[in-house]
């Protein structure tokens, strides 16, 4: 058995994965190391060799492996004629293509491919003959035995061509979508979410929220700034020897040492961070299926509204007013294809400039999204170099990744010295206040990882400790009763994560709900009248 599963995984990771591995060796033009592209079908073997050993059981393998190789054909020749990508949209469009539109897609070349690269090999798979083990602890020893080579060849790979991997990768999205079976996992994930998954009943909460009113009468403005890939070490506020906070270090802004992320991607860290769920009872479903911070804020009557410069807001601003920066327009601010976050300050003032009512604005920023770390800021406000002003940093050394990376945080400090001067422009008609907090960070080649993504129960601190700031003026702290001195305290002694968020939201906005737990509110131990 140990054998077959071998020879099948080298199929794959040769033959019916050639796409890929040719895509891999075009795009291994601009990577230096000369092994990125030799050990991709290493790679790709070791990976099946893993996966296949663990459905290789007797009577189970053979029509197992039966199903993957005729529809890894046909999605073969679809990815090789189309370009097709076999993602999750795709398989809902095969599972809902009917008969008729399927004969579109059969001619000579199509049964040519259904023959040559499933049949045969089919039929050749049934003609082995597997020879049982003579004991089970010889079968169990040779399992493991191909496993564990499988592991420490893709271990080498890893020593060998991590950053090429992960570099290549982050900018090249749709290579993992061109590996084949991938049709098998997505079309399963489809098959469960619709026909297997029960739809969650929406949860209101917070639907009694209400805002403490102010003592001057004035309306409350709120400006939460939502990071991207900012990492807390890099913050000349925690500590960082470089001046990446040039634009706001006169402003008096509280900067919390210790904070860790929900996650170490966007797509969990921003639902999780506005959810009252705690990292540890983190559910996706169930948070995009009930209200957040931002809703019962809004649910208190105040206008919330959610501006985007970042690919999304993952579900957050779903019932929600939502803008988003159209990245296609070419401007001084825009390249056609991405913008720089201050982009976002002209809906921004529109939005504090219509009507004085209580108001909580969301500027869900690009920040420090790699690669392509040098088009989050002009060329004339980067003060670090050389800087690597490129997509494929593999090209470049660390040095200069830390230098493109510094580059963008000390742009975002200009974007948030911004956003607090056009607050301090209408805090005669609004009592004010900023924060901003980071949704995860970023690896620099510190033990030899880079970008984010890493498995949280394994990720390095560089991944998951972020920035939190708070820019909080003496007549908004009067207002809210909020000693700010206890805060900046609390900032320098206190651990807190994304899982303190929801709740300080609310109490550093004023908004009083059962939905509020004060022991995961910041502001709780700092009330002036407690």
């Amino acid at each position: 058995m140990s054998t077959l599963i071998v020879l099948c995984a080298v199929y794959f990771g040769t033959v019916m994965n050639y796409p890929v591995l040719s895509a891999i060796f075009n795009l291994s033009s601009n990577v230096s190391n000369p092994l990125f592209a030799a050990s991709a079908p290493l790679l790709l073997t070791c990976a099946f060799i893993i996966i296949f050993s663990l459905v290789a059981w007797p009577y189970i393998f053979k029509p197992f492996m039966a199903f993957v190789l005729l529809t890894s054909a046909a999605a073969l020749y679809a990815e090789v004629n189309f370009h097709t990508l076999f993602d999750s949209t795709m398989m809902e469009s095969v599972f809902e293509t009917n008969s008729s539109e399927i004969s579109f897609y059969m001619n000579g070349a199509t049964l040519a491919y259904l023959a040559g690269f499933g049949l045969l090999p089919t039929l050749l798979l049934f003609m082995v003959r597997i020879v049982p083990q003579r004991t089970l602890l010889r079968a169990t020893l040779s399992r493991v035995g191909i496993i564990v080579i499988a592991l420490a060849g893709i271990g080498l790979t890893a020593a060998t061509s991590y950053k090429d991997y992960a570099s290549v990768g982050r900018n090249n999205h749709y290579l993992n979508k061109m590996i084949i079976p991938a049709h098998i996992y997505n079309g399963v994930k489809y098959l469960e979410k619709t026909y297997f998954t029960q739809t969650l009943v929406y949860k209101t909460q917070g639907e009694d929220a209400k805002v403490v009113a102010n003592p001057n009468g004035k309306p409350t403005l709120m400006v939460v700034v939502l990071g991207e890939t900012a990492r807390a070490q890099n913050f000349a506020y925690n500590g960082y020897a470089r001046d990446t906070n040039p634009y706001t270090k006169d402003m008096g802004l509280i900067a919390f040492q210790d904070v860790s992320s929900c996650g170490t991607y966007t797509a969990l860290s921003v639902p999780c961070m506005f959810s009252n769920m705690t990292r540890e009872t983190y559910n996706k479903p169930r948070a995009l299926a009930q209200d957040n911070a931002l809703n019962v804020i809004q649910h208190a009557g105040v206008d919330v509204l959610w501006i985007d410069n970042d690919g999304g807001d993952k579900g957050v601003a779903d019932n929600l007013p939502y803008r988003t920066i159209n990245s296609s327009l070419k401007n001084q601010d825009c390249n056609g294809t991405t913008c720089f976050d201050v982009a976002m300050m002209k809906d921004a003032k529109q939005f504090i400039d219509d009507g004085q009512h209580d108001k909580l604005l969301v500027l869900h920023t690009i920040g420090s999204h790699g690669p392509t770390y040098w088009q989050r800021y002009p060329d004339a406000q980067a003060p670090f170099q050389p800087a690597c002003d490129r997509s494929d940093i593999e090209n470049c050394s660390d040095q200069q990744i830390v230098n493109v990376y510094d580059n963008t945080l000390v742009y975002t400090d200009y974007v948030l010295a911004q956003v607090i001067d056009e607050l301090k422009s209408v805090s005669n008609d609004y009592n004010v206040m900023m924060t901003y907090i980071s949704d995860h960070g970023e690896s620099l080649g510190e033990s030899g990882l880079y970008l984010h993504g890493t498995p949280y129960s394994i990720a390095p601190k560089e991944q998951t400790h972020v920035p939190w700031l708070m820019w909080i003026p003496h007549q908004y702290a009067q207002q809210k009763g909020l000693n700010t001195q206890c805060l900046e305290q609390e900032a320098q002694t206190r651990s807190l994560s994304h899982d303190n968020l929801f709740h300080s939201l609310l109490g550093l906005y004023g908004v009083t709900s059962q939905a509020h737990n004060p022991e995961l509110d910041i502001t709780q131990n700092c009330q002036l009248n407690s």
